[in-house]
């Protein structure tokens, strides 16, 4: 039977202090601000919108118009003369998701003399941990946006680039003219352009046998800072996050950790945030291989109805602060055409 014990973190109070909770609040929520924007990668590369009151944010979907050259004395408004364009409309629909929290206890013990350094690791941690949750959400969301069925009939589909060899530098560069490829023909934006990628993916592009990254391929490439900046117009990034991903396979029939089945699943092909991503990885051991995920901002969107914001409270039976970093936000696929995923052979 339960008896109300539990294991807090331990730390201790500012000494002489009075108003504990102003200054801790001040404090760690900074610290916290700061950890979630250092080791987040998602935040500039989707749409963002944020919401006062509702459950739910709504993004119109236009199609596309057509041209025909006029005939003289043709009317132009006839329905058979085939002048006047049908513009198909939709719309997209991202719900809010449950409130994400990462907590804390400190407790009010004196012999811990160095508050304001395991604060700031503990700050960090909570940062981080947010920061890894969007980060693995809007990532799955962007694999989703891939293998999603188009929104109108005359305007395309997700795409997959199957078959990519991603162990080798020129591989990686192949599959990413690929992408591009890919985002041209399906008239996404030239602007934005960006590619995810695994660490030991990355770091392929600056090994020995590519040194001539930097001079060939004008990409930006620095091997002595171990940055590419960009292949065929794609801006690279870098993320342990999309290992973590692949590393979870098949997902598809596996509930929310939390029971919800808000945005769980995304368009006709069943990818959401428990798709299948057992694709986006091949082999193991040294021969293990990690995809790509691919795109430009306007493939997914998240909406906000509660930023990152901070509580805290000091609670006297506990002789103790308990912190609480939390945001209310959900993601969803917007255009599935500006969306590439990279398979590995």
């Amino acid at each position: 039977m339960a008896n109300g014990d539990f294991s807090p973190t331990r730390s201790g109070l500012i000494q002489g202090g009075s108003d504990v909770d102003a200054l801790f609040l001040k404090v760690f929520s900074g610290e916290i601000l700061t950890s979630f924007s250092e080791t987040n990668v998602m935040k500039d590369l989707h749409m963002l919108r944020t919401i006062s009151s509702g459950k739910s944010a709504q993004f119109p979907v236009s199609g596309i118009a057509t041209a025909k050259y006029h005939t003289v004395g043709e009317n132009i408004v006839e329905s058979d003369s085939g002048y006047l364009s049908s513009i198909g409309m939709n719309e997209k629909i991202i719900t809010i998701d449950d409130v994400l929290v990462s907590s804390t206890f400190i407790a009010n013990i004196d012999e811990l003399k160095k508050h304001y350094d395991v604060r700031s690791i503990y700050a960090a941690e909570l940062g981080k941990a947010l920061a890894k949750r969007f980060d693995i959400a809007t990532m799955k969301t962007l694999y989703a946006a891939s293998q999603d069925s188009a929104n109108l009939s005359n305007t395309p589909a997700g795409a997959s680039i199957t078959g990519a060899t991603t162990n080798t530098a020129a591989g990686i560069i192949d599959a990413l003219y690929a992408v591009a490829e890919t985002l041209d023909k399906n008239d996404a934006p030239d602007e934005g352009r960006f590619a995810i990628l695994a660490p030991s993916t990355y770091y392929k592009l600056l090994t020995s046998d590519n040194v001539a990254i930097n001079k060939d391929t004008g990409s930006g490439g620095n091997v002595n800072a171990g940055t590419v900046a960009s292949v065929a117009g794609i801006s690279l990034v870098k993320s342990n996050h999309l290992a973590d991903i692949a590393d979870l396979g098949d997902q598809s029939a596996v509930a929310t950790d939390d029971g919800s089945t808000n945005n769980d699943v995304f368009g006709a092909n069943g990818s959401g945030y428990n798709g299948d991503f057992s694709a986006l990885t091949t082999g193991s051991g040294a021969s293990l291989e990690y995809g790509m995920l691919c795109g430009t901002k306007e493939a997914i969107g998240t909406v906000k109805l509660l930023d990152l914001a901070t509580e805290s409270e000091y609670q006297i039976e506990r002789q103790g602060t308990l912190f609480v970093a939390k945001y209310a936000m959900g993601h969803g696929v917007l255009r599935p055409e500006c969306a590439v995923a990279v398979k590995p052979a």
